[in-house]
């Protein structure tokens, strides 16, 4: 008998949503001790079907059908309390985002303790005791139970958070997108980290993803979801070596191979020329004596029209600082940026403003960097106004823009909620095209996005730059993504550079110990 048994599950959305139901006759069984995986892109349906085993869907949302038998009890029909007795016990929750998930104002150790206090009779200092226990398997001996969230990285905070789903030795443990914004060798470390206390514990896990490289490592079984729905389910090896569907095959084929495909440009005149760049930034203020930490040091690179040069590194490596510094966000405390023959880095901004529509940049996060109160018409043509350009020649390249980028010129009268994240990237990219640069500057475009809608901005990207001939800087922590874009890669480590080269010669046979650990941390490498 299953520890988890989905029958018929139909949840349905409120009016005014992008469709009736979110789940539609959804059936899954999760086995004792296996490992389960929900794979599909954003709005699959996957995330409501674990919120529905916890007990936590939104309000307004309801399961309207079906049933969800766990250890052999229908969790739709437990009232509140036993619900919320069963939540935490039974089955544990690992989420999306740790940032989110954790109080921000309250120590990670009396987080845990409070956690387990509310299922348990036990005295604070028990409780403090077994959290710090918790943490220590978690690979956290180090860190105290004072700390809270922000002071710790992202890994960190995920490993707090699994800590605290694992607390009351749950017989599930539900894992949502638990690696989809960490570096490759962090995931690889917290992919480990639950497949070895699975084992341990002899626990159940559902794990939620929209990469199949994470299926390939971990899975027993795999169920993939479209539109709320189930399109194919079976054992890993079976759906991944022959999938029926194509929605699973579109989905197997959109991963990353993690293999070059650009063969080295011909040398030209470098169009940017870094030498010596140098950025440190002091802690604790003023009159504080503790060290400066390094972000750059001594960096040089060079980047060619048309060319794309990938930067890559974990987080704190310092590739996004870096970015920063090419086009003057931040000013470096030493060295040269040379765009053709002109030293931007320490130009007087007068000077720098006639040059600043020369290097546009794409952000990372597309929710933040779009202006919400703004149509995307006010959005694109902000730069070409501030560059005095006539705003009704600005609109009407504006729509041609939204064309490059693929979408419909309609988008200019709507605000960017009302957009996908994907297509938010898609107008990043158009408003940083509006002042026809020579320098694209990427930073981490792709890393939040389901791996279908990365492939499609990724080939977005490289249409762009052979179009338009642009030298591109593109920012990543994801060697298979560096490999799917990139004529150059430069390693990046602690603010240094610690291998570089075409991406092919790198990839084949990387001389840095750095460099074959990114390489190895791959997820479903084996996975062709």
């Amino acid at each position: 008998m299953p520890l988890v048994s989905i029958q018929g599950l139909t949840v349905s959305l409120p009016p005014g949503a992008d469709r009736p139901l979110a789940t539609e006759d959804v059936s899954l069984e999760i086995g004792r001790k296996d490992i389960v995986c929900i794979v599909g892109e954003s709005g699959s349906g996957k995330s409501v079907t674990a919120h529905a085993i916890m007990g936590l869907l939104p309000r307004g949302v309801t399961a309207t059908r079906g049933s969800i038998q766990f250890d052999g009890v229908d969790l739709l029909q437990l009232p509140p309390d036993a619900m919320r007795r069963r939540r935490g016990r039974d089955i544990g929750m690992i989420f999306q985002d740790p940032m989110a998930a954790l109080n921000p104002v309250i120590p990670i150790g009396r987080q845990i303790s409070e956690h387990i206090r509310a299922h348990q009779a036990m005295s604070e200092g028990q409780a403090l005791k077994q959290a710090r226990s918790l943490l220590g398997e978690m690979g956290l001996k180090t860190v105290s139970l004072k700390a809270y969230p922000h002071q710790l990285s992202g890994g960190q905070r995920q490993r707090v958070m699994i800590a605290m789903a694992l607390s009351l030795s749950p017989k599930l443990l539900i894992a949502d997108e638990p690696t989809t914004a960490l570096d490759v060798t962090t995931q690889a470390q917290i992919l480990k980290l639950i497949k070895r206390l699975q084992a341990e514990r002899e626990m159940s896990v559902l794990l939620i993803t929209h990469d199949f490289g994470v299926v390939a490592d971990m899975a027993d079984s795999v169920a993939v979801m479209r539109h709320g729905q189930i399109v194919e389910s079976g054992a890993t090896r079976t759906v991944l070596g022959n999938p029926s569907h194509a929605y699973t095959r579109t989905l197997i084929a959109a991963v990353p191979r993690g293999e070059s495909r650009l063969p080295p440009l011909a040398e030209t005149r470098p169009l940017v020329q870094v030498k010596g760049l140098t950025k440190r930034f002091s802690r604790g203020g003023l009159f504080s004596r503790m060290p400066a930490i390094v972000a750059l040091d001594d960096i040089s690179l060079s980047l060619s029209r048309g060319e794309t040069l990938g930067v890559v590194g974990e987080s704190g490596s310092g590739k996004s600082t870096l970015a920063r510094c090419v086009i003057r966000l931040l000013d470096p405390d030493a060295g040269e940026v040379r765009l053709d023959e002109a030293d931007i880095a320490h130009m007087r901004e007068a000077a720098l403003r006639p040059l600043r529509r020369r290097i546009q940049m794409v952000f990372q996060d597309p929710f933040s960097s779009l202006n919400p109160r703004q149509t995307v018409g006010d959005i694109l043509i902000a730069g070409p106004k501030a560059h005095g350009e006539d705003v009704r020649q600005a609109r009407k390249r504006a729509a041609d823009m939204l064309d490059l980028v693929g979408l419909k010129p309609e988008a200019l009268h709507r605000l960017p909620h009302e957009f996908s994240g994907g297509q938010r990237q898609r107008i990043g990219l158009a408003r940083a095209l509006m002042l026809k640069p020579d320098v694209l500057i990427a930073d981490e475009p792709v890393s939040a996005l389901d791996v279908t809608v990365q492939a499609q901005v990724l080939k977005l990207l490289d249409d762009v730059r052979r179009q338009m001939n642009l030298a591109m800087l593109f920012i990543t922590h994801d060697m298979r993504v560096a490999a799917e874009i990139c004529h150059r890669v430069l390693v990046m480590r602690h603010g240094r550079i610690v291998e570089q080269g075409s991406t092919r010669e790198v990839f084949a046979a990387p001389s840095s110990d750095y460099t074959k650990a990114l390489l190895a941390a791959i997820p479903g490498r084996p996975v062709q």
